[in-house]
C-alpha cells in the first residue's frame, strides 16, 4: 500500500522531486507514512530501474519515474533548474568518450552519469 502510493505520488509530481517532497505530498493527502519509508521505496524504485536518480544542482538527491523507453536504454538528463522538468537525453560523445577515458586507463565496469541543468522555456517565460 505504502509502496504504491509513493509511486503514484512520484509520477503524478512529475519532473525530478526529492524524497521530502514525496513525503509532505503523502502527508498532506491524509498517507500515513514515515520519512524513512519514503526513501526505502524510492530507492527500490531506483533499483528496478524504474527511477531516475539525479543530483540537483544543490546537491540534494532527487527521483522520478522512467519512461517507459528510458528503461530499456542508457540515457542522460536535461533538468530545469526552476520547476524539475526534466527531458531524457542521449549523448553518443560522451558515451564515446567514457568508453576511450575507461579503454586508456585500463578500467572496466565503468558507469556514469551526466545531467545538465537550465531553465526550461515556460518557466524563462514566467519570468519575464
Amino acid at each position: 500500500m505504502q509502496g504504491s502510493a509513493v509511486r503514484e505520488t512520484l509520477a503524478d509530481a512529475g519532473g525530478f522531486r526529492s524524497a521530502q517532497d514525496i513525503y509532505a505530498r503523502l502527508r498532506a493527502d491524509g498517507q500515513s507514512v514515515g520519512l524513512t519509508t519514503v526513501y526505502r521505496h524510492l530507492q527500490a524504485l531506483a533499483d528496478q530501474g524504474r527511477a531516475d536518480i539525479v543530483r540537483n544542482a544543490e546537491g540534494e538527491v532527487t527521483y522520478r519515474m522512467c519512461g517507459e523507453a528510458a528503461t530499456s536504454h542508457h540515457h542522460h538528463h536535461l533538468v530545469c533548474r526552476a520547476c524539475g522538468r526534466a527531458e531524457e537525453i542521449e549523448g553518443p560523445a560522451v558515451e564515446r568518450w567514457a568508453r576511450t577515458m575507461a579503454e586508456k586507463f585500463g578500467y572496466t565496469e565503468v558507469e556514469h552519469t551526466v545531467e545538465v541543468f537550465g531553465t526550461c522555456a515556460a518557466c524563462t517565460a514566467a519570468r519575464a
